[in-house]
């Protein structure tokens, strides 16, 4: 893969419309059907058996209450070069940390996919305010800058990985290696995909499913020795007529941004919205009250 190529990967998800999207309202809210069973330091409920949740119709699953989930990207602090929409994308560090320390002292509790997937299907209890924390496209800071302070607060995260990337060092942003990966998965994060170039997903055919789902899916599953079952679609963006292949894929649930769940599909729709490098930590408390 030679530098030019990851230049232009680098720049695309920075500059363009990259993930975007922002916060949107969701539909009428239902009972929480949470409780208070985890410590301020953010223990989370006992480890979930996903293989033996019963998958729920999907107007069960979008009567449940959503669950708060934030989407991540660099996190570092800007330089002269970043633009106004790159900023939307670029935490800077003690913006991070505090908007960290204020989801944890406000008592939010990070869970991950394996308990969102037996509340959504069977109800099963979440901690009191839940919230999953996710962080997109492999970026070094996520191992050097992100993980040592989400640590402090004893919360886990979810890494969506682009698998080009992969060790890569590019012209404006350097990536996780493999052994940066496994060390995240090994601490109880949870590792998914993100495709391999993060080519939209919309635009998939022939090839597309093969060399931007089965192949990432294959090298992740070598580097953490566990199965893959979550997926991000690029730029959030996604098309019914692809979940079929999401499934057949033995993926679980795939995550979009704040664009309306499908309402056939809803566990390969779920909502995320962009935690902006903008945003204090009182507008990012808002944000999470508002949009979900």
């Amino acid at each position: 893969m030679n530098k030019n190529f990851l230049t232009l990967i680098a720049t695309a998800l920075i500059l363009t419309l990259g993930c975007q999207s922002k916060s949107q309202s969701p539909n009428g809210e239902t009972k929480d059907n949470t409780e208070n069973v985890a410590n301020a330091e953010g223990e989370s409920t006992p480890k979930v058996d996903a293989s033996k949740v019963k998958v729920a119709d999907a107007k069960t699953i979008l009567a449940r209450k959503q669950v708060p989930i934030l989407c991540y990207h660099q996190v570092r602090n800007w330089k002269e070069r970043d633009g106004k929409v790159g900023k939307d994308y670029i935490v800077e560090v003690q913006n991070f940390k505090d908007q960290i320390k204020m989801l944890a002292d406000s008592g939010y509790h990070t869970i991950l996919p394996d308990q969102l997937y037996a509340y959504l299907n069977e109800g099963a209890k979440l901690p009191s305010k839940p919230i999953m924390l996710t962080f997109d496209d492999t970026d070094l800071d996520q191992f050097t800058t992100v993980n040592p302070i989400l640590k402090k607060h004893g919360y886990k995260a979810v890494y969506f990985i682009m698998t080009v990337s992969i060790g890569k060092k590019g012209k404006f942003v350097d990536y996780m290696s493999s052994d940066q990966i496994k060390k995240l998965s090994d601490e109880g994060n949870i590792i998914g995909s993100h495709t391999y170039d993060h080519k939209n997903f919309k635009k998939y055919a022939g090839k597309d499913w093969e060399e931007q789902l089965d192949k990432p899916t294959k090298r992740l599953e070598e580097i953490t020795g566990k199965k893959i079952t979550e997926f991000a679609y690029p730029f959030g963006l996604w098309n019914a007529e692809g979940i079929p292949q999401l499934k057949k894929r033995g993926f679980r649930m795939a995550y979009q941004l704040s664009t309306k769940r499908d309402e056939k599909d809803p566990l390969f729709t779920i909502r995320r919205i962009i935690a902006s490098g903008y945003w204090s930590p009182k507008t990012l408390s808002n944000s999470i009250k508002n949009s979900f």
